[in-house]
């Protein structure tokens, strides 16, 4: 069982920036496909930024593209989401997946992942 731990979250001013790290108790991740959503108050659970298992695969939803980084370091068993320039609208709950189905890709969809993280608050205010 991979039991997933995020942290880093926080209050933040428009145009600051935080670093989400997630991380497992127990068994590593390092070939894992890893993903972080989000989930704003009165809204869906969207797709964030995800990275491959090996790392050399990472994609974003367009919302964050050029202001969020998503990178992982195998020998810390972490993976982390570097927010830059954020936004009133980047508010929500932040929420780390993971899959073992495959080490090459990395995945958009929440159905992918089997396990997930119990999510760490990030307000941002204006």
């Amino acid at each position: 069982q991979v039991q997933l731990v995020e942290s880093g979250g926080g209050l933040v001013q428009t145009g600051g920036s935080l670093r989400l790290s997630c991380t497992t108790s127990g068994r590593t991740f390092s070939n894992y496909a890893v993903a972080w959503f989000r989930q704003g108050p009165g809204k869906e659970r969207e797709f964030v930024a995800a990275i491959s298992g090996v790392g050399l695969t990472s994609i974003y939803a367009d919302s964050v593209k050029g202001r969020f980084t998503i990178s992982r370091d195998s020998a810390k068993n972490t993976v982390t989401l570097q927010m830059n320039s954020l936004k009133p609208e980047d508010t929500a709950v932040y929420y780390c997946a993971a899959d073992a189905k495959s080490a090459w890709t990395a995945f958009r969809e929440a159905g992918e992942y089997a396990y997930w993280g119990q999510g760490t608050q990030v307000t941002v205010s204006s």
